[in-house]
């Protein structure tokens, strides 16, 4: 009999020792050691819903790729048409096999000035997939374009709810003004004369991402939302700070409640190899102008449409949970499993995510999940479940 094969350590984020000091409770999450939640799921979901959270989402694929073809291979390997990205912009896009299947879904970032031949481009993949994607991009890479994974130097901070751009503005000495949904600027530590601080896009890649703070407007709540790279020497004092001045540290179950109300996928479960963007209904984030790997098999499927789409579905019976890998059915024949599921803290009801034929996916349609041994109906439901409070801007 071999020996027994010891399991690999958990990495942390520079902000483990935060999480200790606040009561975190750990969980393993793709091979990091991450809090699940602090006071309780519930209070930090009403926290980002109806004031601000503070998310460690140091666990990410930080990297950077930078050169004179790096737009020509990030628009190679994604769904994203990144040679036509202005400084500051950034683009939510997926990584495919060429199936058209989603390796994974991502954020990319232009970070140059945009006054010389060389790009560089922020990447941030999933946590279980950052080392994969990053080895692609090695294999595929000109000469010319240099590829660091930055995590450990730099962190994530994710500064989520109404109140988040009051109360970063306030803590940072910043002006939040000029950042519209999906930009990005550099900015510097908070004015010793207390002065506010405007944001400068670009500068000298990659020093400005190892000395300044990179903040970005995306998001993962369906909620007004920052997202701050810090080096991670000030990780910790800056989400003292921010914690000190009203926002609520949160784990990845509310994280998770959070993104199902607002029908966001989970990599590892809306897909994993075997679901391409169009099946998960996301084909507004497929720009077709560009030669992409995986595009023929996309363009197939947008011609002659996929079996099955991604679904929501809110359960009628109250108190009945859905969860992860829950049986469908439908007149008695197995459907598969739900990909997503929980209950909504904000409607008070299940809510799930599912990929069902095409002739059951209309709003309105009625299927049965088996919860606890016993089969309840949930109704096909249009998405968001949570439709969002301020449109983006």
């Amino acid at each position: 009999m071999s020996a027994a094969v010891a399991a690999a350590p958990l990495s942390r984020t520079p902000l483990y020792d935060f999480h200790v000091a606040h009561g975190a409770h750990f969980v393993p999450f793709n091979g990091w050691e991450m809090p699940l939640y602090y006071s309780g799921i519930l209070a930090e979901h009403a926290a980002v819903r109806s004031g601000v959270g503070l998310f460690d989402v140091g666990h990410m694929g930080i990297l950077t790729v930078e050169g004179s073809t790096a737009a020509a291979l990030l628009s190679r390997r994604t769904t994203a048409h990144v040679e036509r990205l202005v400084p500051g912009q950034a683009r939510y896009t997926f990584f495919l096999e060429l199936t058209g299947h989603i390796v994974d879904d991502l954020l990319i970032t232009r970070l140059d000035r945009g006054t010389s031949p060389t790009r560089a481009y922020l990447v941030v993949p999933n946590a279980g997939r950052a080392q994969e994607i990053e080895s692609i991009l090695q294999q595929h890479r000109h000469p010319d374009v240099t590829i660091r994974r930055w995590n450990g130097a730099v962190t994530i901070l994710a500064v989520q709810g109404p109140s988040s751009r009051r109360l970063l503005e306030t803590v940072m000495n910043w002006s939040l003004a000029p950042l519209r949904f999906y930009t990005s600027r550099f900015y510097p530590d908070p004015s010793p004369s207390g002065a506010p601080s405007e944001g400068i896009v670009g500068g000298a890649i990659p020093g400005d991402l190892a000395d300044r703070i990179l903040v970005s407007r995306t998001g993962y709540t369906g909620e007004l939302g920052y997202e701050l790279y810090v080096p991670g020497a000030r990780a910790i004092p800056t989400a003292e700070a921010l914690t000190r001045a009203g926002a609520v540290p949160c784990g990845l179950g509310a994280r998770d409640t959070l993104r199902l109300e607002k029908g966001f996928l989970l990599s590892g479960q809306e897909f994993a190899r075997d679901r391409s963007p169009i099946e998960a209904g996301q084909e507004r984030f497929v720009e077709r102008d560009h030669d992409f790997v995986g595009r023929p098999a996309i363009d197939r499927e947008i011609a002659e449409g996929t079996a099955e789409h991604l679904v929501g579905l809110m359960v009628t019976e109250p108190g009945a949970i859905p969860r992860h890998g829950t049986p469908i059915r439908y007149d008695g024949k197995a459907l598969g499993t739900l990909t997503s599921g929980g209950m909504s803290p904000s409607l008070h009801a299940g809510i799930a995510l599912a990929y069902l034929p095409k002739e059951l996916s209309s709003p309105g349609t009625l299927v049965e999940l088996e919860i606890r041994g016993r089969w309840v109906p949930a109704r096909v439901t249009p998405l968001p479940f949570v439709p969002a409070a301020h449109p983006p801007s």
